[in-house]
């Protein structure tokens, strides 16, 4: 078997929600349509000829004692269009930091050289953080889009891209929302094919995603619509799903019904819908989301500050719900879904233990909510990838080569063992230790030598 590079050294790959698990010292060979081709363990018979042969070949990498191989991270839920606004107005009322901050920033993305700069900036950036897929809201605007898509070329990301829908006027600003519903559609078609075209050629494929806004934006025509276009091209769904107490109460006032049975009724609620946020699913939304095999972006940077409660991970999980993690810029502060998975294990503590300290300790928490780093790691990785039927996300024969070595940042003063060398990566790491990013075997970052 033909092999392009055969990394040799110790990683951490998920084997379930609950548990990761370690390999030391082993050999994972890439092939040339950037996928792992074969793991070989240091037990095996094999190990020395496979180690042999990659010397001979001079397609030997070998990592340093404190360097480790780990899944690229994927990154269920980025607004790219917000990337100028990361950080900004996060305090702010929501519609105000919609009305006054984000739609006024997005317009500008119809401006096709002021979004190449703006998206070059921030897929480079997120490369830099370990991230090898993302799922992006795009704007309204096309010639927008289709600079996202060339700035995740440019750089070897896999990126998944949806042109935004705000086809009802009564609710989107006056300058910012689709001329139509006819015009929203027809541009949505439209922007899958031009993905196919700019797809020709290229090594690592993009994908074009029906992206709704949320049921505020849109008109119900027009969501069935694209539920229509969905089916028919067989893509990916993205949108909100009980975000927050606004938005949860908006399909309650107006049609008498929770978010999800909309969002259901116009055939959005499918197996290939991830719906971000959903701090206010209950267990009638939870249940249909399982019954439908829809997929729940975590983004629990971002619910902190806009997402009224919190999201019941484990309990998603337990209902066989596909979670992923989203860093939601820039509803959140932060590029890092390092950051992003400490803070979901953080936000399950406070959900678990409760948080209003007038309330007696027995009552205050819903108990039992804790993720651990095991499952912040999973839902980074191996989860992220089902949510998005893709083959990556673990260090596994077959795999996508979506890949990053990290160093460990801290001298070992005392001995670790495997595990708790794990947990300091998950809550330690930063750009300055994430060495080199491969997506589909192809460097993004760093330097393999």
């Amino acid at each position: 078997m033909h092999f392009t590079k055969v990394i040799q050294g110790s990683y951490y790959s998920s084997v379930s929600s609950k548990k990761v698990a370690f390999y030391e010292n082993s050999l994972v060979c890439l092939n040339d349509e950037g996928r792992i081709g074969q793991i070989v363990q240091q037990d095996d018979p094999t190990y020395h000829n496979v180690l042999d042969q990659a010397k001979a070949d001079n397609i030997l990498w070998t990592l340093a004692d404190d360097q480790y191989l780990l899944p690229g991270f994927i990154d269920t839920h980025v607004h790219a269009p917000q990337w100028p606004n990361i950080s900004q107005a996060l305090n702010s009322f929501e519609e105000d930091w919609f009305f006054n901050y984000t739609f006024p920033l997005e317009a500008k993305f119809s401006d096709a050289a002021f979004a190449h700069k703006v998206y070059d900036n921030l897929v480079h950036t997120l490369i830099d953080n370990g991230t090898t897929t993302v799922l992006y809201f795009g704007s309204l605007d096309n010639a927008g889009n289709v600079e996202l898509v060339k700035s995740c070329q440019k750089f070897h990301r896999r990126g998944l891209i949806g042109k935004v829908v705000m086809d009802n006027p009564d609710e989107c600003p006056d300058y910012y929302h689709d001329e139509s519903t006819e015009s929203a559609l027809a541009d949505t078609e439209a922007f899958i094919h031009t993905v196919d075209k700019m797809n020709a050629g290229q090594f690592i494929k993009m994908q074009a995603v029906i992206t709704p806004r949320y049921l505020t934006s849109c008109t119900l025509e027009g969501m069935r619509g694209l539920g229509e276009l969905a089916k028919k091209y067989n893509l990916l769904i993205q949108s909100h799903c009980s975000e927050n107490n606004t938005e949860d109460a908006y399909a309650l006032d107006n049609y008498n019904k929770r978010d999800s049975e909309m969002l259901d009724e116009t055939g959005l609620l499918t197996d290939k819908a991830i719906m971000a946020h959903g701090t206010l699913l209950n267990n009638f939304d939870l249940d249909l989301f399982q019954e439908r095999g829809t997929s729940i972006a975590h983004c629990p940077v971002s619910n902190g500050f806009h997402g009224t409660a919190v999201l019941p991970v484990k309990k998603a999980l337990e209902k066989d719900i596909n979670v992923g993690l989203g860093t939601d810029i820039c509803g959140g502060y932060e590029p890092s879904i390092y950051q992003t998975l400490r803070q979901a294990a953080m936000a399950s503590a406070m959900l678990s233990d409760g948080v209003d300290n007038s309330i007696a300790t027995d009552k205050r928490g819903v108990g039992d909510a804790r993720i651990t780093a095991d499952t912040a790691f999973y839902l980074a990785t191996a989860g992220g990838a089902k949510t998005l039927h893709l083959n990556t996300g673990v260090v596994q024969e077959g795999a996508f080569a979506d890949l990053q070595i990290v160093h460990s940042k801290y001298p070992e003063f005392i001995e670790q063992t495997p595990y708790t060398r794990f947990e300091k990566l998950m809550y330690e790491t930063t750009t300055n230790e994430i060495d080199v990013v491969l997506t589909q075997g192809l460097v993004a970052k760093g330097e393999i030598k």
